[in-house]
């Protein structure tokens, strides 16, 4: 998932294409990544999660493998959203649905540990792959990655994730899910989940701005590809915390507070990056979008599971973050646009803000409803 962010400079070098265009693999990545999500949480549903995952690592290897054999932007851009974007998934929306399934007490807990998953990755891979990248070439690092997927994935899967989730006793909001004619917060199922899908669009086209390109930013400023590794993996690094904290913190406040206050944080974190361009200063407002932001995604598979039939967790979820992953992919390529357009980031990040007043408005009228309204328990 982070590689493609990585190779983004070298890869627009080499292709010699301007940095819209270069980021089109990202966005391709994104869009398969979301597409993925309704037909391999559906998958999941009927038949566990150890299929999907299967699935997707087999498809991580051969996608990395004709990705390094890539001749145009464009080859390499349909590998990346087919193969790649879809075999990502699979370890996404997927585990989180199903780890959902095991636990009601801490559940906000164990979601977030499993979404840190691609946070630790980010934390990770970045500086491994930047090293390959400068000393061996793009196309050798994602062959390397391509057999890394393969012989560490399948035995993971085979060996852990075998096992389908007990039938727990629903919480009272689960059961009334179930019940004909439920409207959650008062809405139509499919209302709800509709603002769910805006409000996922909407904040990960904030999100994207710096996740996405950091590392060209750091660039263009001067400080070199390897200073944006750094400080992208920083970023990920303290979105572990980030969401192994506000996982603890749903558990006590909610899904929709915890979306709420994750969206408020991240708007204080882009805010900062208009006035702060520093080498010094830069890694310590990524430090802080990464600690701000990282509640935000996890969110909403809790609140899909305080408010749907558990039955549907697999689709819904994977639904919510098709809607998450299509804003990063708009947003990645949105912010190239603008930077081609204007020659800098800062109306990039202005953008980016616009777009996360619109997720705070979704959550918080929907905080509205929840305080005007009945809980399900007192009804």
């Amino acid at each position: 998932m982070w590689s493609v962010v990585v190779v983004l400079p070298t890869v627009q070098s080499e292709f010699g294409v301007a940095r819209a265009d270069a980021s089109l693999p990202y966005t391709m990545t994104m869009i398969g990544f979301g597409i993925g999500g309704v037909f391999i949480g559906k998958l999941a549903d009927r038949f566990g999660v150890a299929l999907p995952v299967i699935a997707g690592a087999t498809m991580l290897s051969i996608g990395y493998a004709m990705s390094a054999w890539s001749a145009t932007i464009a080859e390499f851009s349909l590998v990346q959203g087919i193969l790649i974007g879809f075999g990502t998934l699979a370890t996404f929306a997927p585990l989180m649905a199903d780890t959902s399934l095991w636990f009601v007490k801490r559940r906000g807990a164990a979601v977030g540990m499993i979404a840190s998953g691609n946070y630790l990755a980010g934390a990770v891979w970045p500086p491994i792959v930047q090293h390959f990248v400068h000393s061996a070439g793009w196309r050798d690092t994602h062959l390397a990655i391509a057999l890394f997927c393969l012989v560490t994935m399948v035995p993971l899967a085979l060996i852990f994730l075998r096992r389908r989730a007990p039938e727990i006793t629903p919480a009272v909001a689960a059961e009334s899910a179930t019940a004909p004619g439920y409207r959650p917060l008062g809405l139509a199922p499919g209302t709800l989940q509709l603002l769910l899908v805006v409000a996922g669009v909407s904040c990960c086209v904030a999100m994207a701005m710096p996740q996405v390109h950091l590392v060209a930013y750091c660039s263009d400023l001067g400080y070199g590809a390897a200073r944006g590794a750094e400080m992208l993996s920083l970023m990920l690094a303290c979105g572990i915390v980030s969401r192994l904290a506000f996982g603890w913190i749903s558990d006590h406040i909610g899904g929709l507070r915890m979306l709420l206050l994750g969206s408020f944080l991240q708007a204080v974190a882009l805010l900062l990056y208009l006035p702060f361009d520093g080498l010094v200063s830069l890694y310590l407002v990524s430090a802080l979008f990464g600690l701000f932001q990282g509640g935000i995604v996890p969110s909403y598979a809790i609140i899909v599971r305080e408010y749907f039939s558990p039955k549907e967790a697999g689709s819904r979820v994977g639904i919510v973050m098709m809607a998450t992953l299509f804003g990063m992919a708009f947003g990645g390529w949105m912010s190239c646009a603008i930077f081609d357009s204007t020659g800098s980031y800062q109306v990039a990040f202005v953008h980016g803000i616009v777009w996360n007043a619109l997720n705070m408005s979704i959550a918080g009228w929907l905080l509205w409803r929840v305080w005007k309204r009945p809980t399900t328990a007192t009804a």
